[in-house]
């Protein structure tokens, strides 16, 4: 019995004094005197930063370990960047007292130093920049974690979740926030031009899945990443924050000035609003997005979804201890196996309800609060974390890691939600110390006690709301609110005299090219080339700017290139190589939508410049009077809702946007590139324009091959030639140079050149004469691939939808995250070309009609969550059928892409008046559409059926919920 007591009385005295066995040893934190001075005050936070995070600072690479003991150290550049803005912001507080002994020096040169070894482990990855700006791939990207002492490598991507967006972008923004403030951490053009590199990298983050600031990717830790919405905003901030800035700070100079596309930084806003209020598509919200709603991103202008989005977060995630990551989160449970790197499938529903807090959003929290002027918030998540935060023997606050749920208590937490205490992870205990949440707390607690402001630690403005922006100096390029009201200016550019002269007999006032000297009307490609310049730099072995497209908010810009004046006119105008653009519907359409794009999504200082380009070709045959009522509505002032002023390019160039692009400085020794200008068609003034030269409506007869190709297959060749010789039917020249394509290759010699020469001229002659089916069956031959594609496949993607390509009844290809437009041409000519060659061509077009419809009408696709292209098209074909009647149904591929476009439209109109239910659940089935509240439904049903659920022969099982 003395035994018993003694043991008892060892643990009561243990519980009692000391606390629980989960816990660390918790020091008595003495109250601070009142009245303390600035000095006493700045000292104390001195006291804490150097002896919990400048003491863990590798000396040589600046870098902060993950882990503060052990030999073999290895740094995160996510949390070395929060370290060292906890430095600079101890650093800014400092600058207020005259005498700082040295510290306001030491302080920033600590930030410095870290901030210049995290760009050099980048730059000794060179390669890896120069790779991914070409395929932004996994094993393409730069990493994440270094050694903390050497800076070199220390996992390959097949062991580790390199691919973080968040975290170069997170670099990207601190940096042009340290120089902001007067740090000077950009020494030479070899580091601009590497800077110049990664913006490049970034701003592909809306189509660039990634493994997100946990490094897991997916929710349920497979290995696959995803697009996150934390990721893509902060990628939109730091575009924002380094878009016209010069890294040089105010000694820099034109050719230290950064450049972003704007049209890529609107994408990834555009991507961050479709995503939010979700992180992504397995994450229905994630504490990860509240750095970039709020500090240090500040990444949201829509007020609304912010709220939304907060609230969300706030309501799903809140505990006593801090936000979980996420719901289902295994991370550091008692439940997780330690030594797997990925979960098995459906594991992560064992985590349901224990998953660990983490304090570090509690003070994210308090920072939200002083930023949005809220005390009320600030006090409130104060209040949940003192209780907390563990000290050292030496009374410094230690913010935990995490919050757990010990092994004994899981199934009475799981029994009774919140019923069990949980304990902190060992932060604190033996020198280890969670340095992010250690950063963050600083920063948090200098702004409460007001020893730094909002505006300190963010000179460029970020978290000021859209509407009160000011400019910021050392900037080139300056954005500025959104204007709803917004007037486009016009200008109509005539390629010819002969054709100016034919307008203006309408009443339709044009200037030629000639007309608009000096200043020189250019392709968007033209500009492209240029941009092929910035970024160079042979040492480093980096290109330059990629081979990308610009878009319309791009070329709705003034540039100055080597002393000349340039205007662009939209890549709409280019003489595509797919045939969508030589039908003129579609050519309005398209230049109605980027009138209405322009002026949802302009954001700068000055008038969007829009140049409408026509050709004579556009007002050819039956599509003059279309194209005459669109030129007459720009001289109205209105066109689709969108407000227009039409004037000469001299006289509205004063109020547009001048971008200067300095950085193609050409020496003596230098050739200066060649550039091409749009010239004016010479063509006699005063002859007559052919305005019938195209035929209005080609007839079913002319698109119908007067060959049975059946026959043609196991003929010679000799035999297929003599017949293409003899042919003047179009639709049979493209069957029988199909049948010598597929047998003899491309470069086969005809009478007319090789096969390939001869069908692309089949491809024109079908285009002009409006021969739909013929064109398209001679583009699927020439493995033609439409632009706009792979963006295309993005807004679908993130709204929440998967993608499948594939013809009707075969094998269908699922796109569940954004595919490089390569990737996406082979997965359409491998799994389209088997019943129809057409088929590849058409799903195209669908694609990009429904990449569209999708953005501006999201409500048209409630109900499917994927979209089955093959299907669709059953569903156009199954809808003609039913309209033609006891009438041989129109043919889907003889319809024109403006046709197309409209039968999509109607057949994904949800009202069906007049229909059967018959018709309707076929078209409904055809698009796998689904009634409101089916998924919820089904998912109350799994939750009630243990065993799982078969429909169809088909097993669900409960655990893949």
């Amino acid at each position: 019995n003395s035994d018993l007591d003694f043991v008892f009385s060892f643990f009561f005295f243990f519980f009692f004094f000391l606390g629980s066995i989960y816990e660390p040893l918790k020091s008595i934190n003495l109250p601070k005197p009142e009245g303390e001075s600035l000095w006493d005050k700045l000292d104390h936070y001195y006291r804490i930063v150097k002896s919990t995070l400048l003491l863990h600072q590798s000396p040589t690479t600046g870098l902060f370990p993950t882990k503060t003991y052990g030999d073999n150290r290895k740094a995160k550049v996510h949390d070395s960047l929060y370290c060292a803005a906890c430095a600079w912001a101890l650093a800014l507080a400092y600058r207020r007292i005259d005498d700082d002994k040295g510290r306001t020096h030491e302080l920033e040169h600590s930030a410095i130093k870290c901030m210049r070894g995290i760009l050099y482990c980048y730059m000794r990855q060179a390669d890896k920049v120069q790779q991914f700006k070409q395929d932004p791939k996994p094993s393409a990207c730069l990493h994440s974690v270094f050694s903390a002492h050497t800076g070199d490598e220390v996992f390959s991507h097949k062991e580790y979740g390199h691919l973080q967006i968040n975290a170069v972008s997170l670099f990207l923004l601190y940096l042009v926030e340290m120089i902001s403030s007067g740090l000077q951490i950009i020494y030479n053009t070899d580091e601009v031009s590497f800077i110049q590199n990664l913006v490049f990298c970034v701003e592909r983050a809306y189509r660039v899945p990634d493994f997100g600031v946990w490094e897991r990717g997916s929710k349920y830790n497979n290995g696959s990443p995803e697009l996150h919405s934390s990721s893509v905003g902060l990628a939109k901030a730091a575009l924002e924050a380094i878009n016209g800035f010069n890294l040089f700070g105010k000694q820099g100079c034109s050719w230290s000035v950064i450049f972003v596309d704007f049209d890529a930084h609107n994408r990834n806003r555009q991507t961050l609003c479709s995503l939010l209020p979700r992180e992504s598509r397995s994450h229905n919200t994630d504490a990860a997005l509240l750095p970039c709603l709020s500090y240090p991103a500040f990444a949201l202008d829509d007020e609304v979804l912010f709220n939304q989005t907060l609230d969300k977060i706030i309501r799903k995630l809140k505990g006593k201890y801090g936000f979980k990551r996420f719901l289902r989160d295994g991370y550091r449970t008692a439940l997780e196996d330690k030594t797997r790197r990925y979960y098995k499938p459906a594991e992560i529903k064992l985590f349901d309800g224990i998953e660990c807090e983490f304090p570090l959003f509690f003070i994210f929290m308090i920072i939200d609060g002083v930023f949005r002027g809220n005390p009320a918030q600030v006090k409130e998540y104060q209040d949940l974390l003192d209780p907390l935060l563990q000290h050292t023997s030496e009374g410094c606050p230690v913010v935990p890691k995490y919050y757990y749920v010990p092994a004994d208590f899981v199934d009475l937490e799981k029994k009774n939600p919140g019923s069990q205490k949980r304990f902190p992870s060992n932060s604190g205990r033996d020198g280890k110390f969670f340095l992010w949440g250690q950063a963050v707390y600083i920063i948090a607690k200098l702004l409460a006690d007001k020893l730094v402001s909002p505006k300190d630690m963010d000179p460029v403005g970020r978290y000021v709301s859209p509407q009160d922006q000011r400019n910021v100096s050392m900037r080139f390029s300056n954005q500025g609110p959104l204007e709803n009201d917004l007037v486009v200016h016009v200008a109509l550019i005539a390629e010819s005299q002969r054709l100016q002269v034919f307008l203006n007999t309408y009443g339709i006032q044009t200037q030629t090219p000639q007309q608009v000297e000096p200043i020189q009307i250019w392709a968007q490609k033209e500009l492209v080339k240029a941009y092929f310049h910035l970024g160079v730099n042979d040492k480093l072995g980096l290109s330059g700017r990629p081979d990308r497209p610009i878009g319309c908010l791009g070329t709705s810009k003034i540039y100055r290139i080597l002393g000349k004046t340039v205007v662009c006119y939209s890549i709409i105008f280019d003489l595509s190589d797919f045939y969508m653009s030589q039908d003129v519907m579609m050519l309005i359409d398209d230049i109605k939508n980027a009138l209405q794009f322009i002026k949802q999504y302009w954001k700068m200082h000055g008038r969007p410049l829009f140049v409408v380009l026509i050709r004579e070709d556009n007002i050819r045959g039956s599509r003059f009077n279309p194209i005459l009522d669109m030129l007459a509505a720009f001289r109205k002032g209105i066109v689709g809702g969108v407000k227009v002023h039409v004037d000469r390019v001299q006289t509205l160039i004063s109020g547009a946007v001048v971008e200067q692009l300095d950085f193609l400085r050409i020496t003596d020794t230098e050739e200066a590139p060649v550039f091409k200008s749009l010239e004016e068609l010479d063509l006699p003034k005063h002859s007559k324009v052919k305005r019938q030269s195209s035929t209005p409506n080609a007839s079913e007869l002319e698109q119908q091959p007067d060959v049975n190709i059946n026959d043609w297959k196991n003929k010679s060749t000799y035999e297929i030639l003599q017949k293409l010789n003899d042919c003047n039917c179009l639709a049979s020249q493209a069957l029988l140079s199909g049948v010598l394509l597929k047998r003899e290759g491309p470069n086969f010699i005809t009478k007319e050149g090789t096969v390939a020469e001869h069908i692309e001229r089949i491809y024109r002659r079908a285009g002009s004469k409006k021969l739909w089916s013929v064109v398209r069956f001679a583009a699927s031959l020439l493995g033609k691939l439409v632009d706009s594609l792979a963006p295309s496949i993005t807004n679908v993607l993130v709204q929440g939808k998967q993608v499948t390509l594939g013809a009707f009844g075969q094998e269908e290809e699922v796109i569940s995250n954004p595919l490089s437009p390569a990737v996406i041409k082979n997965i359409i000519y491998e799994k389209c070309h088997l019943q129809d060659e057409r088929e590849a061509v058409v799903q195209q077009e669908l694609v990009i009609h429904i990449g569209w419809i999708i953005s501006n009408s999201p409500e048209l696709f409630s109900g499917m969550l994927k979209i089955r292209i093959g299907w669709i098209i059953h569903a156009m074909k199954y809808e003609l059928k039913i309209r033609a009647g006891d009438m041989p149904a129109k043919d889907l591929y003889q319809m024109s892409p403006s046709e197309v476009k409209q039968l999509l439209l109607d057949i994904l109109q949800p009202q069906q008046q007049g229909r059967s239910w018959l018709n309707r659940r076929h078209r409904d089935g055809s698009l796998n559409r689904t009634p409101a509240g089916f998924y919820d439904r089904v998912w109350q049903i799994l939750e009630r059926t243990p065993n799982g659920l078969i429909v169809a022969g088909k097993f669900f099982s409960q655990a893949k919920t």
